[in-house]
Parts: structure tokens; sequence; C-alpha cells
């Protein structure tokens, strides 16, 4: 029995204990990024640059913003347009911006200055803009169920167009190198030959695509419907997976090392599955509408969200590190005090998980 005391009253093991307490008692804690007056519809981070890197967002108040992207901070607005901004994107050095809006135009920006560089004049609605890896090209879909490869070196030119579609585009990104083009409409992901400009596949689904995301590593396709999330080969759009969510999704993005998958939709909740074996891992709520978009971030380290009720927030992948504002803070070893994991944020006061 002595030695069973002395064992409990060990600091080292009181220390474990705290430690381990602390870990059960961290949740996750979102950055909250305000400031659109409007729905987020769209979210896209840039590559890492020396900078780090950062992200987009399209808002229906017209007024897509930039910000860094590890803390949330805003950077600046891109003013110009006169209608609801469906898509938005960044080159991968986060040097140029392009949106897609409601006014008939997609206008390419000067990521660093804000300046617009040019409009780009549509028939209807555009809803998506996609980059080239050497940003030379700019590809945009909408309701007038056309694809346009516009030369951004040559804006006087009349872009390439590819018809197929049968209902508005709401997705189109270049894949394979920038060979190929993915393309989403109400029901159905279309492949196409750059080149050649051909359809070279199709998808079909009973109900409406939510959401399409490649990605580069693994050329994988991630596509959302209904209540489901389905992995495809974006080079032959062959099955990969799929998973079943408890509400309708809108949005799912796939960490860069395709660990974990987090989902979004109409039940205002957040959803974090392991990519390889399907089960839940996390789930909460966050916002206060209907979730919009969900990205990972180039590092994998966080989670963008856009939604109904007009903000972003980020989210840590690996909830207790000290990333970006999030300060795990951990007493001292010797202290004997029940570990307190916060999180701090610059010149506000400290919150206790």
């Amino acid at each position: 029995c002595g030695g069973g005391k002395k064992r409990q009253d060990d600091p080292r093991l009181r220390s474990g204990i705290a430690r381990f307490a602390a870990a059960m008692a961290m949740r996750q804690t979102p950055l909250t990024c305000s400031g659109h007056t409007r729905p987020v519809v769209d979210l896209a981070f840039s590559g890492i640059t020396p900078y780090g890197y950062f992200l987009i967002s399209a808002c229906k108040d017209g007024k897509p913003m930039l910000r860094q992207g590890d803390t949330g901070d805003w950077i600046g607005t891109f003013l110009g347009h006169k209608g609801a901004v469906w898509g938005a994107t960044l080159n991968k050095d986060a040097t140029k911006a392009a949106t897609a809006a409601a006014d008939f135009t997609a206008k390419v920006w000067d990521a660093v200055s804000g300046d617009e560089l040019m409009t780009l004049a549509h028939k209807h609605i555009v809803k998506t803009v996609d980059f080239t890896q050497d940003s030379n090209y700019l590809l945009t879909g909408g309701q007038d169920k056309l694809l346009r490869i516009y030369d951004l070196n040559k804006p006087e030119a009349e872009p390439k167009e590819i018809s197929g579609h049968t209902s508005g585009i709401k997705k189109a990104l270049w894949c394979s190198e920038d060979k190929q083009i993915l393309s989403a409409d109400d029901k159905t992901v279309r492949l196409w030959d750059h080149a050649t400009m051909t359809e070279v596949k199709s998808l079909n689904f009973n109900m409406s695509v939510s959401s399409m995301e490649y990605i580069p590593e693994g050329e994988i396709l991630v596509i959302t419907y209904g209540r489901s999330i389905a992995f495809h080969s974006a080079v032959s759009l062959d099955p990969i997976k799929s998973f079943e969510a408890p509400a309708t999704i809108n949005s799912a993005s796939l960490h860069p090392e395709k660990e974990f998958l987090v989902a979004g939709g109409e039940d205002f909740k957040l959803y974090k599955y392991d990519y390889n074996s399907g089960e839940e891992l996390e789930s909460y709520k966050g916002h206060f509408g209907p979730i919009h978009c969900v990205r990972f971030s180039p590092d994998g380290e966080l989670y963008a969200s856009g939604s109904e009720d007009g903000t972003l927030r980020l989210w840590q992948t690996v909830v207790g590190k000290t990333y970006g504002l999030w300060k795990c803070v951990l007493p001292e070893e010797d202290s004997g005090e029940l570990a307190k994991p916060k999180i701090s944020f610059p010149e506000t006061t400290e919150e206790e998980l």
C-alpha cells in the first residue's frame, strides 16, 4: 500500500495525468473572419509563396476579399463588380486573382496592388474561373453552358469556346498539367482534351452536383452530390471510393497528404473523416447557416469554410497545435495544476478552451 501511495504522489505521474486531461479537454476553436455582408459561396487558396499563402473569398455582396491564409487577416477587397461574385481563384504564386460574377463578366486582378487588369465580357452569369499553372490562360464557365479559354497575354483576342454542356456550368478546372479540363453542370461531370477541345468522357449523376475539387497529387477528383462524397480518377473518371454523410453536402475537400476529408452542407455542421477508412473523426457546428464551401490550406494545417451567414472560418486540422494565431499553452510540469490549453490572439484576452 505504501508503494502505491508513493506512486500516486509521483509528480511525473501528476504531470502525465494533467497533460492527458488537457488533451482530452481541447476542442476545435475556429478563427472567424468577418467583413462580408452576404453569403460566402466560394474559396480558394494560393500555393505557398515566400510571403506565406493567401485566401480569396467570393461573396454575393460582389466584393471578393483577399486574406492572409494562415491567420485570416484581411489584406484587401477587389472593387469593381456590379453583381454577386460566384467564383474566385488565385494563381499559385498569389500575384493574380480572377473572379466570376453575375454581372456577366469575369475579371482578372493584380493580387499585389488590387488593381483590375482586365474585364472579360460574357453573355450570361459567370460561375467559375481557373488559371493555368503558368497563369497565361484563364478558363471560365457559367450559365450560357460554354467553356471559354482566354489568352491573358492577348486580351483583345476572342476566347476559344467549348460547347457540350446541357445546363449551366458550376465549376471548371484545369487538370493533368493543363492538358485536360474538368467541368461540372447540374448532373454531369465532363472531361475534355485541351488540344482537340473534345470531350473524353463524362459522368452522369441522379441528383445535382454541388461541388468539385481537383487534387493534382494523385490526380483525384472530389465530387459532392446529395449526401454523397465521391472520389474519382481525374484521368479516367473511374470511381475510387465514396462516403455517405448524415446531411446534404455542399462542398468537400481532401487533405493534401490524403489523410483527412472535410465536408460541410445544409445542417450547418462540418464533418471530418479519415480518408482511408471513411470513419467520421469529428463533427461540430460553427456557422449559423448552411456551409457553401470548404478548402484545405496548401500545407494542410488548416481548412477554411464559407457560409450563408456571411463569414469565413478557419479550423485547425490537428487541434491543440501551435500554428498561426492558435497557441497551445500548458503549465510547467512542476506546477501541479491541471493543464489548461488555451488559444491566444494578439491584443485580445486569452480564451480558455
